[in-house]
């Protein structure tokens, strides 16, 4: 009864057109949307949209964690109708070129003008589409939105909306205009650090009148190069809808299977990341669900907080929007701080003042050897001339967020950024941290003294500048729960309790370095770095066993092995992997080896570090060395780019036999050569990038590889065979 109650509510505050908890899974305005279309493209990396309001449907899914979540959504809206992508590449006239898209985007304009035949398009931005759209039959008009009427449609790339078109657009809609637009809401916000999706990104604030949003988050294909197209979508990527689901699985009145439960989750912690915090209709509801005393809610990794556990999910999410909010002053101690990262212990002492010089000619993070308690207030003082420099002040390390996981280990946010906006800024942050100063990429050089009052001391170590001895009798045991190793080339954040164990971090680091050198060595780049590697240890992370980025990051069964200079002697494939990664460059890294070339890297490492040759490595300790592995390759069958491009290890047994053949001089000179490149000459396709890669390393080597990648069955194109064909044939021995 009570779930009938809700839905009566929701939908009579969002939509003219309300449906019960027993409705029909399908969505009756969805099929002309897609009828005629099997698959669209997937263009960048599409971010997802919300769907909440009463008369909006999802309209295509992507992959999002184990569940799908809406790249498309649609919504009738007064008289009017509206269509959202979750990424403006969709509004470019490159991308209509690939599968169905144009198609569907003239379903779109179709559907959005009420079935006219020949609707006025009007456009605001989006690369190239006028003239794609005219070339369809379509009549376009530049955006003049001062002159807009309800028998147009007028398609908007989210980025071209300004403030100010806001209150003009919606007005448009609601009086029976076509509206398609399209934003990329994980890209605005990487971009606008600290600013709210919901409120400050303009095309959000017509959105939130739609009950289609953009959201934060990425979309995985559900098909190979794009995302395929159904008439019918899981009821459940609906927020209206999964807050319904969600009421009646926390009473016990109908119970949700897994897959289900992972849905509903996953689409209820969007809607609460998404909506603005006035909005009526879903956040009231979903705050009502969040208050069940049952609920549990503290994240802790013997009891994660899961996707079944609906009500517990909101509040999580709830409590990580406020916290957002907070001023510092008002910051308290969470209780899922205690599991991670950690408490200080009680009555730790705090440092009454420290200077902190920055140089500003390093960007990223300024370790600064302090950390700042659980809902602990701190202060940071700078001189009135460094106010411009756009500086800021973060607290913690730990920076992946895990809202989009299906089971929280940690709080999935626990770090904070506090703008250096005058000369006085105080800041806290619930779960505590280390403290650094970030600098920007295009700070002027010069040094800054950032004074810092109310943090504690953490164990803190500087290759070169800091004295073994003192660490080994007092810096080791100061008494923050993380601390760092650090050098000019790379720095460990770790727990404290493994790094009070270290006896000699001089010699752990001179290997760490050594390892950074290697990759500069094998990238043939200056060992002198614009800024340290970083590395993280966290409880979980937001991708994989560990992903690359800065800082690199990665799980709590590595600290011991970082912190042990033997370990390293012996190898750690993942880690030299993800430094790999770091040095990748996209220009001779093709389809299919975005995790192979960083490989590269890691056998140079193994090899320069650990005394492994690339010959001799077996991945996993079992099975074929990677150079034996074409052997099982050709046993399966004829060769395939598609088979070839599915393993990295098969893939890796390629440029291992290069290795083998003719050494790690050739690719030293051939990724100099790809740096030395003008724009102009640089890859511009797939293609010309596997073509470009063969030709260079053949003419290096003074051997002709085209032969070799055709067996393996990488295509090269016979222009590039032909540039070569001079030059002996080469296959290895043991593939003649």
């Amino acid at each position: 009864m009570k779930a009938h109650f809700l839905a009566a509510c929701f939908f009579a505050t969002t939509a003219t057109a309300p449906f019960a908890a027993e409705s029909p899974a399908t969505f009756p305005e969805l099929p002309a949307l897609v009828r005629g279309v099997q698959k669209i493209a997937s263009p960048g990396a599409p971010g997802r949209v919300c769907v909440f309001g009463g008369t909006a449907f999802p309209v295509v899914v992507g992959k999002a964690d184990k569940t799908v979540q809406p790249v498309v959504g649609a919504a009738q809206v007064g008289a009017g109708r509206v269509v959202v992508f979750g990424h403006d590449g969709y509004l470019e006239a490159a991308t209509l070129k690939e599968a169905d898209t144009a198609k569907f985007l003239a379903n779109c304009i179709t559907w959005t003008a009420r079935g006219a035949a020949k609707p006025q398009v009007v456009i605001l931005g989006g690369k190239g589409l006028g003239a794609a759209l005219e070339a369809s039959g379509f009549t376009t008009a530049p955006a003049d939105l001062a002159k807009l009427t309800p028998a147009q449609v007028l398609i908007a790339d989210g980025r071209q909306v300004k403030p100010g078109d806001v209150d003009g657009i919606l007005k448009f809609i609601r009086a029976g205009g076509g509206f398609i637009t399209a934003g990329t809401g994980w890209g605005w916000k990487s971009l606008n650090p600290g600013r709210e999706l919901a409120t400050d990104f303009a095309l959000n604030r017509i959105l939130a009148g739609t009950g289609v949003m953009i959201a934060d988050g990425t979309a995985g294909d559900t098909t190979q190069g794009g995302f395929t197209v159904n008439p019918s979508v899981p009821t459940l990527a609906h927020a209206g809808r999964a807050l319904l689901a969600a009421v009646a699985h926390t009473e016990g009145t109908a119970k949700l299977s897994s897959a289900d439960a992972t849905l509903a989750s996953a689409t209820l912690v969007a809607a609460a990341e998404c909506l603005p915090s006035n909005d009526t209709a879903l956040l009231p509801r979903l705050r009502a669900l969040a208050a069940n005393p049952k609920v549990t809610s503290v994240p802790s990794p013997k009891s994660p907080v899961k996707s079944d556990n609906l009500a517990g999910r909101i509040l999580v999410t709830m409590q990580g929007q406020a916290l957002r909010k907070l001023p510092p002053e008002k910051i308290r101690a969470h209780t899922a701080a205690e599991f991670f990262p950690g408490l200080p212990p009680k009555g730790a002492p705090r440092v009454q003042s420290a200077s902190v010089l920055v140089n500003t000619g390093i960007p990223g993070w300024r370790s600064t050897g302090l950390y700042a308690a659980p809902g602990d207030l701190v202060t940071a003082l700078i001189p009135a001339g460094a106010v411009g420099k756009k500086l800021q002040l973060r607290i913690g390390a730990h920076k992946d967020e895990l809202w989009h996981l299906d089971s929280w280990k940690r709080f999935p946010e626990i770090t904070r950024v506090f703008p250096l906006k005058g000369t006085v800024t105080k800041a806290a942050c619930a779960f505590g941290g280390l403290i650094y100063i970030e600098v920007p990429k295009d700070a002027s050089p010069e040094t800054v003294t950032v004074q810092i009052t109310g943090a504690m001391a953490a164990p803190f170590y500087m290759h070169g500048r800091t004295s073994v001895e003192l660490w080994k009798s007092s810096i080791r045991n100061n008494p923050s729960p993380w601390g760092e190793l650090a050098s000019s080339k790379v720095i460990l954040t770790l727990p404290s309790e493994v790094l009070r164990t270290l006896d000699d971090p001089k010699a752990l680091m001179d290997t760490w370095d050594r390892i950074l050198d290697l990759d500069a060595e094998l990238a043939g780049i200056s060992k002198q770095r614009p800024r340290p590697e970083r590395i993280v240890c966290d409880e979980q992370i937001s991708a994989g066993y560990m992903h690359a980025g800065y800082p690199i990051m990665t799980w709590m069964d590595q600290p011991k092995n970082f912190a042990n200079r033997e370990s390293l002697l012996k190898g750690n494939w993942g880690i030299f992997h993800e430094l790999g990664h770091n040095h990748q460059v996209s220009d001779w890294t093709f389809e299919g080896t975005g995790e192979v070339t960083c490989n590269l890297f890691s056998f140079y490492v193994m090899d320069k570090l650990c005394g492994v040759k690339p010959r001799d490595y077996v991945h996993g300790g079992k099975g074929l060395p990677v150079i034996k592995l074409h052997q099982t390759y050709f046993a399966g069958g004829p060769a395939s780019y598609e088979r070839w491009k599915k393993e990295p290890f098969t893939a890796l047994c390629l440029y291992a036999q290069l290795q083998d053949a003719f050494g790690w001089e050739p690719y030293q000179k051939v990724f100099a050569e790809y740096r030395a490149l003008p724009d102009a000459a640089r890859p511009k396709s797939e293609q010309d990038k596997r073509d470009q890669w063969m030709t260079r390393f053949s003419k290096t080597v003074g051997k002709n590889l085209a032969p070799f990648f055709r067996k393996w069955g990488v295509p090269v194109s016979d222009a590039a065979a032909q540039s070569v064909a001079s030059l002996p044939a080469w296959l290895p021995d043991d593939m003649k």
